[in-house]
């Protein structure tokens, strides 16, 4: 698992590329420590490149979630692959995030 952070349009974008499982989940842990120190800053968890994600991940993303909306920020969801997206709907994690599609969407409008 490759973990990569940039900030883009004043959003701190955390792109992630392989799979998000229990051995990788310490040091992503470790990758996405910039998203909880920063404050001011909305969040997108860019997995376009994310080919699966288990229970070590989602803890990972719900302490950046809650982390977040401690300080005022937004987390958003991008590039939902099919099969992480089953799994996101199967746990309930589809209804916590934001999904940044619709965000760019309704702007354009």
């Amino acid at each position: 698992m490759e973990t990569t952070i940039k900030e883009q349009d004043g959003k701190l974008f955390a792109f992630f590329n392989g799979r998000l499982d229990t051995s990788s989940a310490s040091q992503v842990e470790k990758d996405v420590k910039p998203l909880t120190d920063c404050t001011g800053h909305d969040i997108v968890l860019d997995c376009t490149d994310m080919s699966y994600i288990s229970s070590s991940g989602l803890r990972i993303f719900l302490g950046v979630l809650k982390n977040a909306k401690g300080k005022g920020s937004k987390v958003f969801v991008k590039g939902l692959t099919p099969d992480v997206e089953k799994i996101f709907k199967m746990t309930g994690f589809i209804n916590l995030f934001e999904r940044f599609e619709k965000k760019e969407e309704e702007q354009e409008d």
